[in-house]
């Protein structure tokens, strides 16, 4: 379905990252949307901090060594927005068979796994122990299980991927990220994180665990988004105004309405 061309707005947002100027062409839904509307404007948006925080490294004579092939990093508890969740969900749902049916079943082994493992008990624990996340999240690369996306080691959805695949990059050789600690990795600094604000600014339907893990966005789509309220579900919001909340939440500052 095509969206006529007046439902639409343009403009241009500045940001400053490492002291550099980056301008942003955006153009948003002019009348109100459900958040997962704007997710194409975040992946953007993320992979522009990215780029500009690539460019500050190789000033200094680094080069990112993440590469097609490299899988090792797709063996974490990838942290997904619930309107991630959401587009995580749908994705698999418009797959042609029998590739639908096999991506459903990696998902559901997974989450067996962790499940029998106790491993969901003790990101939920994690709520009231943030200091606990790191060990757990360690807990999990080291079971080894590949993102059920993962092929041949590399994404077989890059263009989709989520915001925080996206922020993970290092400059430390690849091959130290089957084994990583903190001496033998060395991650890019990305100076604000789009995937931290999104959770942030989204209305929150799912409070259990301090994120939804990317293996579980089937089993939180089954578990939560039938109980949703009426309220929840007609959620909406002009684009601008999504963009609005967005830049609020990151600068802590109040953002000027459209005067039109």
């Amino acid at each position: 379905m095509t969206e006529k061309q007046d439902e639409w707005v343009s403009g241009e947002i500045t940001l400053s990252i490492q002291g550099k100027p980056l301008k942003m062409q955006m153009t948003v839904p002019k009348n109100p949307v459900k958040l997962g509307r704007m997710l194409p404007i975040f992946q953007m948006m993320t992979n522009s901090v990215v780029e500009i925080s690539e460019t500050g490294i190789k000033s200094l004579g680094k080069e990112v060594s993440c590469k097609k092939g490299c899988g090792a990093c797709c063996r974490q508890p990838v942290p997904i927005s619930e309107t991630e969740a959401m587009a995580i969900v749908e994705l698999v749902e418009n797959m042609e068979e029998p590739r639908k049916t096999e991506i459903k079943r990696r998902f559901s082994r997974a989450v067996k796994h962790f499940q029998e493992k106790g491993w969901l008990e003790k990101l939920e624990s994690c709520k009231k122990n943030p200091s606990e996340l790191q060990h757990v999240v360690m807990e999990y690369f080291w079971e080894n299980i590949p993102c059920p996306f993962l092929e041949d080691e590399s994404c077989s959805i890059h263009s989709n991927r989520p915001l925080a695949c996206r922020e993970y990059i290092v400059t430390s050789p690849a091959s130290n990220c089957v084994n990583p600690s903190a001496d033998n990795i060395e991650r890019v600094e990305i100076l604000f994180k789009p995937s931290k604000v999104l959770m942030a600014i989204e209305p929150k339907n799912y409070n259990r665990l301090p994120f939804v893990p990317l293996i579980y966005a089937l089993e939180w789509f089954s578990e939560n988004r039938i109980s949703e309220s009426p309220e929840e579900k007609e959620l909406k919001k002009t684009g601008e105004q999504w963009l609005a909340d967005f830049f609020r939440y990151l600068t802590k500052s109040e953002i000027p309405q459209d005067r039109n």
